[in-house]
Order: C-alpha cells, then sequence, then structure tokens
C-alpha cells in the first residue's frame, strides 16, 4: 500500500486525541459541562427525547470516539488480520478504564461498560474498512497486472530458451 506511511501519520495523531480525552483528569471544564448539562435538560423535557440521559450520551460517545481507530487500524493491517485491529480497540480501552481507576481515581471512574462500548465503535470501525475495501479493491487492482516471483519468472524464461 502506497498510503500506509500517512496512515500511521493519522492513526498517530488520532490515538494523541483519544490520549488527550481520556487521559487527563477531567474531559468537562465549566464551561463544556453547562453547555451539556443544559442540552440535556432541553431533550429531558420533551416526551420524544427525554431517553437521551448523559449515560446514553456517553455510551454513544465512547462508541464514536472508537470507530475511526478501528478504522484506521483496520486498513493498516492486511484483510486476513482485521481481528488484530479489534483485538488493539480492546486492550487499548482496557488499558484507558485501567489508567483511569488508579491514577485518575480522584477525577475519573474506571468503567468497564465504557470498555463494551468502545470496543463496539472499534469493531464499526473495522468493519467500515473491512467493507470499502472489499467494495474498491477490485477496482484499485484492475490496472495492474498480476506480480510475478523471481522464482517462476525465471523459470519462465528457462522454458523459453529450451524451446529455441
Amino acid at each position: 500500500m502506497r498510503f500506509r506511511p500517512w496512515l500511521l501519520v493519522v492513526t498517530a495523531l488520532y490515538l494523541l486525541f483519544v490520549a488527550w480525552m481520556t487521559l487527563r483528569p477531567s474531559v468537562y471544564d465549566s464551561q463544556t459541562g453547562e453547555l451539556l448539562w443544559r442540552a440535556l435538560g432541553f431533550f429531558g423535557r420533551h416526551s420524544s427525547t427525554s431517553w437521551l440521559t448523559f449515560d446514553v450520551v456517553e455510551s454513544i460517545a465512547n462508541a464514536a470516539m472508537f470507530v475511526p481507530l478501528g478504522f484506521f487500524l483496520a486498513l493498516f493491517f492486511p484483510k486476513r488480520l482485521f481481528f488484530l485491529a479489534v483485538a488493539l480497540c480492546v486492550v487499548l480501552s482496557l488499558g484507558i478504564e485501567t489508567y483511569q481507576g488508579t491514577v485518575l481515581s480522584s477525577t475519573r471512574v474506571e468503567d468497564y461498560g465504557d470498555v463494551v462500548h468502545n470496543s463496539a465503535g472499534g469493531l464499526l470501525g473495522v468493519l467500515a474498512a473491512l467493507f470499502l475495501r472489499l467494495l474498491f479493491l477490485p477496482f484499485a487492482n484492475a490496472g495492474r497486472k498480476p506480480r510475478r516471483s523471481p522464482r517462476s519468472a525465471s523459470a519462465g524464461r528457462s522454458r523459453a530458451v529450451r524451446q529455441y
């Protein structure tokens, strides 16, 4: 793949974003927290959106944060090793929750339900990458000639020499 170095850079930058969101003492400053609680209060006053609670928003945000990560990792690994991308999402999420529960225990809460949501988001990202690979890979390889290994190429030449 020609874009693998760029993919590595994008993945590393996204990992820095995930670290910034998850490994600091608090995600919400006073302004962000106030805005979130106002929005949740607004949605809570309407019967059609009263289901939109803090727990639901947090679960969706946890899953959404890991979708791009699963996507990038799945593109980085060969198709047949897609499960490594899912496994890395799970391991990363476990590490984050463990760090929050030990180092940031005074300000953050260790919640292994987040591991489930993060892993589900990572899996969605992996599935999206696999789907796009299946959809576009036949077109990407359409103009290329199949590569021959050096051994098969030399075997072909020796047969051609023998014919003359």
